[in-house]
């Protein structure tokens, strides 16, 4: 079987204005990169800003496992396959961080025949985006580290500095590093720390602005530090913003590809769902409903924390009204729930699925709660077996949930017809009730307890004495009325990565809470959560290489 980067590849790529040109794109609307790829420009968006919106589809997805779900395969090929049936529909996505594609495997192209393509630029440098968002994140930090060199006019507490430095790496060493050493003129020695440029509020704000204007604003109003007498002080206390918001300028403009069947795919921003708000740029996801009938979009990792965020942050800042969802799982990872180990997944295995279909049952109910119709996306891999997928598709029905099976991985458009015929049923029903898990007049604790309790699951949330005492602040502080950003472990519904399938009766522990005063959310760190991941025992890095000019190993 051919690799991901084989059919990449030896695809025929047709240059990026001639795809756009059947959107009704012109090319001096585009901002070319090259012959592939291209920034659709502020001209375009005020041509089309006052069309109506296209229908708005959300694909995500069960609890994630090491057997993969196919949640961006599986947005690519309905986007083919809807646009095969005569819908003019846009697949709007995040773009890759660099640090799991040199990591543990993966990237953010899809897979098989539902790619998008050059999946090798995607996956890589791209536009220079991230590379954009690491140096204004850190160009802040050099301001910041300069004000304390330069007399420390603010009077910031040292010990009371928020703000951390990025990379689009995964390097466990930086977590927590010291800086200032040297003689007099290296500036002010203190502890510091290092997230992924995913994790950065920079990534946030760039998702979640509509314009220049909006992203300058949200730059000034990010929380630094405090100083001494415990008063917030902002970007634009240390005069960073306007410089910052220049590095973004590019940055700030969505990205297209293609995908292998020649439809566009509007590509930007990247946050992770585990760690941030997990969802591609507000303004890519603005076009692509005003250049389709259907846009299709995906949040990061299971729909605890990228459906979630997508519903409670994402929405609610955009005005967006989701028409229906699409949940993909597989026999394999439900399996998985249900005690199987990752070797032994090809086998028939009736008890361990009836056992793990119940993280499948949980992810609907939690749909259901934001009043979303649900299409259940059955990505269907070789071994599954006829008993297999029928048992998934028994329990859909006894459920009255719409299902479908999904063979885009390996017939692209094709192999979504079924799928796409009935995500379309569903939409020309019109069911959909959308509403908020994290209700306006709440406390910030509230917000919390809510989607701990509704979402995922949870008896009981116990909050530190550190948690604690910090929402009491950002409450004082005027922050209160901000949606809260919950940091978990994206391989359970609670907080312990190890309790699979649908866990019941536990407690989630609140360890930490930040205020992201730019992006307007506050970040709940729960569990064992980091922000800058380290590499595995044996990196993707080493089996990627250059060879006669030519990218290998690259998925």
């Amino acid at each position: 079987m051919k690799s991901d980067i084989q059919i990449s590849q030896e695809a025929e790529l047709r240059r990026i204005r001639d795809v756009a040109e059947n959107y009704g794109i012109q090319e001096d609307e585009l901002e070319l990169y090259g012959k592939y790829k291209a920034k659709l420009s502020r001209e375009l968006w005020d041509r089309v800003k006052d069309r109506p919106d296209g229908k708005l589809v959300l694909v995500t997805a069960i609890n994630p496992t090491p057997a993969g779900e196919g949640k961006t395969t599986t947005s690519v090929g309905l986007c083919d396959a809807l646009n095969l049936l005569g819908k003019k529909t846009v697949v709007a996505l995040r773009e890759p961080s660099l640090g799991p594609c040199f990591g543990v495997k993966g990237g953010a192209a899809g897979g098989g025949y539902a790619q998008v393509i050059p999946m090798e630029d995607l996956n890589l440098h791209f536009t220079g985006d991230f590379h954009a968002i690491t140096s204004a994140n850190n160009l802040l930090s050099a301001m910041l580290d300069n004000h304390l060199k330069q007399g420390n006019l603010r009077r910031i507490d040292p010990k009371r500095i928020v703000w951390k430095r990025v990379l689009d790496m995964n390097d466990r060493s930086l977590r927590n590093i010291v800086i200032g050493l040297g003689g007099s003129g290296d500036g002010v020695v203190r502890e510091d720390h290092f997230m992924i440029t995913v994790a950065s509020e920079v990534m946030a704000i760039l998702c979640l602005a509509t314009d220049e204007n909006d992203l300058k604003e949200r730059l000034k109003r990010i929380v630094v530090a405090y100083d001494v007498e415990g008063k917030p002080v902002t970007a634009d206390d240390i005069q960073a913003a306007g410089s910052m918001a220049v590095l973004l300028k590019d940055a700030l403009k969505p990205n297209i590809l293609q995908t292998l069947e020649g439809n566009i795919a509007v590509i930007h921003g990247g946050p992770f769902a585990n760690i941030a708000h997990g969802c591609n740029s507000v303004q890519a996801t603005r076009f692509a409903l005003k250049l389709s009938d259907i846009a299709i979009t995906e949040a990061g990792f299971g729909a605890d924390l990228g459906a979630e965020k997508f519903f409670d942050i994402k929405c609610r800042m955009a005005g967006f009204r989701p028409d229906a969802t699409v949940l993909v799982a597989t026999v394999r990872a439900l399996k998985y729930n249900g005690g199987v180990a990752k070797a032994d997944l090809a086998g028939e295995n009736l008890e361990a699925l009836k056992k793990g279909i119940v993280n499948l049952e949980k992810h609907i109910e939690n749909l259901h709660e934001f009043g979303m119709p649900v299409v259940v996306a059955i990505n269907r891999f070789p071994t599954d077996t006829d008993a297999e997928l029928k048992f998934v598709e028994d329990f859909c029905r006894e459920r009255n949930v719409e299902f479908a099976l999904s063979e885009v991985h390996g017939k692209g458009g094709e192999g979504g017809r079924q799928l796409a015929e009935t995500l379309l049923r569903v939409l020309d029903e019109g069911k959909a009730n959308f509403r908020f898990v994290q209700e306006d007049g709440q406390s910030l604790k509230e917000k919390i307890e809510a989607v701990a309790k509704k979402i995922y699951g949870a008896s009981k949330v116990s909050f530190s004495p550190k948690a604690t005492k910090e929402l009491q602040k950002y409450e004082e502080l005027g922050f209160g009325g901000f949606p809260v950003c919950m940091a978990k472990t994206q391989y359970s519904l609670s907080d312990d990565p190890k309790k699979l399938g649908r866990p019941r009766d536990f407690e989630l522990t609140v360890r930490d809470v930040n205020v992201s005063a730019g992006a307007g959310f506050v970040v709940v760190l729960t569990g064992d959560i980091m922000t800058l991941p380290g590499l595995p025992k044996r990196p993707a890095a080493v089996d990627i290489d250059l060879v006669d000019g030519k990218i290998v190993g690259l998925f």
